[in-house]
């Protein structure tokens, strides 16, 4: 089972992409749902960010806004959070990619904003970049989150642009123009990737 690693910035169009290879029958791991998740589920999680950070659980699980008020301006305290978090993350995501593959899916994609900079680089087959225009993903996040020009820009302007995904991924999917090319390009270099294990639908 091939194992492909997703990355792109907000407006690239990732999310048209996964849904891509969910319809060829590979899993999707949401590294960000995942994180939510483990918060709510993960008592050796839960225990070890309330012995760093003090009484941050809630009914369901680790309280978010209380564990964010507390790193948000504390640049050590967020490497803390990242550095405890992380290793559950890992784990759970090589969990189900096991599942996964014992289920009989196509393949498993990794969806993870610092997927380049993590050690879950060295489980993907292969890495692609989900890519395009500034201006082209600027005007997307202004419609789908209804957000003024001035913040959509901001927003994009702190990511990494498309040639640095270009020097660090296998494979890079520009989606500059409509969405049911896109959706066919991608759909045509999954089904090569996946290497024909897949189902439609």
């Amino acid at each position: 089972m091939k194992v492909l690693g997703i990355v792109g910035g907000t407006g690239a169009g990732k999310t048209t992409a996964l849904r891509e290879l969910e319809a060829l029958n590979a899993a999707v791991l949401d590294c960000d749902a995942i994180y939510h998740q483990l918060l709510c589920t993960s008592v050796p999680l839960q225990e070890a960010l309330t012995a760093r950070f003090g009484p941050v659980s809630g009914p369901e699980g680790i309280d978010r806004k209380k564990l964010g008020e507390i790193v948000f301006h504390d640049p050590q305290a967020l490497a803390d959070l990242n550095g405890i978090t992380f290793d559950f993350i890992v784990r759970e995501v090589r969990r189900q990619v096991r599942e996964a593959e014992r289920a009989g899916r196509a393949g498993a994609a990794i969806d993870a904003v610092a997927l380049l900079e993590s050690e879950l680089r060295e489980d993907c087959d292969k890495i692609i970049a989900i890519c395009a225009p500034a201006e082209v993903r600027v005007r997307r996040i202004m419609a789908r989150e209804g957000i003024s020009e001035d913040y959509a820009r901001a927003r994009v302007a702190a990511q990494k642009d498309e040639a640095w995904y270009r020097a660090r991924c296998d494979y890079v999917l520009v989606n500059d123009g409509s969405r049911e090319a896109f959706q066919a390009e991608a759909r045509e270099l999954f089904r090569r990737l996946l290497g024909g294990r897949f189902t439609d639908g």
